[in-house]
């Protein structure tokens, strides 16, 4: 294999000639094989998204070049299409700063710009990370990287989801069930209220979600290493906000303290923890979905849930929940990825946090697997759901809990008596208010009503 030798302050190294890549980024490769885990490619994206601002800002202020600068754009453009993404082969557990993927980014961006012009125009540091640092630009990619994945993959999902719920609740709007609570007989509830709970939980989500969005509006760019913008113009900081708002059709805007955004992870934290209240739900969601399913002779069996595939290698027939057990794997792990977003936000000294990659790698993980997750148990389940009416209709009028209809006409003690021993004879709860001679048969048809209790 033919090697380029690239001289950094460390000395030399050799670079495979098929790279578009410097020292940098080829020191980071060989000296962190840790995990799997390759940085996510929607931060390439973002920090690419990021070096085409910041070449639009240096630009306009007289600090670039037209040609620099049109290179640099055109070396953007490429990695943002996706036709350089095997140029970026950096994993997470790298350097907390992201320093070496911000690195990765300025010696692919100089590499293909001057390949491309066949001379040495555009150098990694002086042109493409000009009035920048590394400690100002990954932050401010892990803000639009946030957002990206959000506005792109999780909103669209949860929508969907709200949609399937919204269906099933006009298909089956007369269906009156008994409700539990402590997994208990209660009084009647529509199954279609039920699911309007789920779908309503999604709603609040999606507004709590969305109400996170400010705090990662607020970008880093301009900082610089500690927050004093050392090295840029006064003005860089807004002038590269505007352009960062252009490319991304968002309305990002300088932090009002550089000294809070560099360090402080915060807007992360918030935003993560509305991602894990949206999952936490999910889990309840599916563990109620799964028990109404459960049976199907056996169990509540008030809903029938789609036959995927078979559910059993040795229990022929055997239907499983598997959509509810997928979705509910996920949300664990988005319970997982919530601590160590935490944790690595706490972390960091003085004017840097120093756990940035693993912070956006839990972050981007979290969306993208919930969004497939509920896609998936949206298409796959909650369309499919049937509903059992015979099941349902035989626990609502054999369900004691009737007997609360009965509190204004006998009171609560009488009542008490009524269904204790409707339950001790094992007869109904007509039978028994008949034994006691508290109402006529008439009287309690009248008053134990299902449709007037829901």
């Amino acid at each position: 294999m033919d090697y380029k030798i690239y001289k950094d302050s460390i000395g030399e190294i050799k670079v495979s000639i098929d790279k578009l890549w410097g020292a940098t980024t080829q020191r980071s490769f060989e000296n962190f094989k840790i995990g799997k885990y390759k940085m996510p490619i929607e931060v390439i994206r973002a920090m690419a998204i990021v070096k085409y601002a910041c070449a639009m800002a240096n630009y306009e202020l007289g600090d670039l070049s037209k040609e620099k600068f049109s290179a640099i754009e055109d070396a953007c453009g490429e990695i943002l299409n996706g036709k350089l993404d095997d140029q970026f082969p950096l994993v997470v557990f790298q350097t907390g700063s992201g320093t070496q993927t911000n690195m990765n980014l300025n010696e692919v961006i100089a590499g293909f710009a001057n390949q491309k012009l066949s001379k040495n125009l555009i150098h990694p540091n002086d042109d493409v990370n000009k009035s920048q640092s590394s400690n100002d630009t990954f932050p401010t990619a892990l803000h639009i990287a946030c957002l990206d994945v959000i506005d792109r993959r999780l909103i669209p999902s949860i929508k969907e989801l709200i949609s399937s719920f919204k269906a099933f609740e006009s298909k089956n709007e007369d269906v009156i069930k008994i409700g539990r609570t402590h997994l208990q007989d209660a009084v009647p509830i529509k199954i279609s209220q039920e699911f309007s709970g789920y779908r309503f939980a999604l709603e609040k989500s999606l507004e709590f979600i969305n109400a996170t969005k400010k705090g990662l509006l607020e970008i880093s760019l301009g900082a610089t290493a500690v927050g004093t913008g050392i090295n840029t113009k006064a003005n860089f900081k807004n002038v590269v906000a505007k352009y960062i708002s252009r490319l991304t059709r968002k309305e990002f805007k300088p932090s009002e303290n550089f000294f809070h955004s560099l360090t402080m992870k915060d807007a992360v934290v918030l935003s993560h923890g509305a991602v894990k209240a949206l999952a936490m739900d999910l889990i309840k969601i599916g563990n109620d979905i799964r028990f109404l399913a459960c049976g199907p002779r056996c169990g509540f069996s008030e809903i029938e849930i789609p036959a995927n595939e078979p559910g059993s290698s040795i229990m022929p027939g055997k239907v499983n929940p598997t959509q509810v057990e997928a979705l509910t794997m996920v949300c664990a792990k988005v319970l997982g990825n919530d601590t160590t977003i935490s944790f690595c936000a706490s972390q960091g000294n003085f004017e840097l946090n120093v756990y940035m990659p693993v912070i956006i790698h839990s972050f981007v993980e979290s969306v993208n697997l919930l969004s497939d997750a509920m896609i998936s148990f949206s298409k796959m389940c909650v369309n499919g759901i049937k509903v059992n009416k015979d099941i349902i209709n035989k626990y609502l009028n054999n369900s004691l809990m009737l007997v609360t209809a009965l509190n204004p006409y006998i009171g609560y003690d009488k009542a008490s008596q009524c269904a204790k021993y409707a339950f001790k004879e094992n007869i109904t709860l007509k039978e028994a208010v008949l034994h006691f001679g508290y109402l006529t048969e008439s009287e309690f048809d009248k008053i134990v009503d299902p449709k007037k209790m829901v």
